[in-house]
């Protein structure tokens, strides 16, 4: 008895060899730390015995490369949603910097004990989520890859940013730079090195099946980047 289309299909496909996806590991070297954090005093702080103002100062060689998001663009399989936060504390989002794959929401607890409003008039989402106190939380979908910048109407020094991934290959590098995506596909792919200051980095490579491919990025810092 002759095997039906389906059971054809079944076998043809357990034919086919399985790729075995690879690590891609490397290290983001940030040559100068200038980011300075932008403070502005209004009046609702002034009022604010509870919160001291932040002092504005530089950022150090840590702090930069944890505003760096490293991912990949390509064909590469869609991302699942996730959830994640960003926290107001002490007058300050928490993470600064927060990258999420397409598709995932983002909640905005306050923490403080004056009003907050967050919003992003940013193409990739635009949105205000209106005045909300302590204890509050109001959430946002990020339904396409993109970068997101947040503030918050009431206290202008406030500042971070979203950065929307096309896949779930993504990392922040750790505290000596080194980064590392886990199963890679195999296949040709443009490496992303995103920093808040500087902008875009952009290298081309190519994963081949079962090898460690590593990849190295230096952001220059200048005083023009870090404005």
């Amino acid at each position: 008895m002759g095997w039906s289309k389906a059971t054809r299909v079944l076998a043809m496909m357990m034919a086919l060899p399985v790729l075995h996806g690879a690590d891609l590991t490397g290290r983001v070297r940030v040559t100068k730390a200038l980011t300075r954090k932008k403070v502005s005093l209004n009046q609702v702080y002034e009022r604010s015995a509870a919160l001291p103002a932040p002092s504005p100062e530089t950022g150090t060689l840590s702090e930069e490369l944890s505003r760096v998001v490293i991912y990949l663009e390509g064909s590469l399989p869609l991302p699942a949603p996730a959830k994640a936060e960003i926290n107001q504390i002490k007058r300050r989002f928490q993470p600064e910097v927060l990258a999420v794959p397409a598709g995932s929401t983002v909640a905005f607890p306050n923490s403080d004990p004056v009003f907050h409003n967050v919003f992003s008039l940013s193409k990739t989402k635009a949105f205000d989520l209106g005045n909300y106190p302590k204890g509050q939380s109001r959430s946002v979908l990020f339904e396409k890859p993109g970068i997101v910048l947040v503030h918050c109407h009431l206290h202008p020094n406030m500042n971070a940013v979203i950065v929307v991934t096309p896949s779930r290959f993504y990392v922040q590098p750790g505290e000596t730079g080194r980064f590392e995506l886990s199963g890679v596909p195999p296949g040709r792919y443009t490496a992303v090195a995103w920093h808040k200051s500087a902008g875009f980095f952009r290298r081309k490579i190519e994963i081949k099946e079962s090898s460690p491919a590593v990849l190295d990025f230096e952001i220059p810092l200048t005083e023009e980047s870090a404005r």
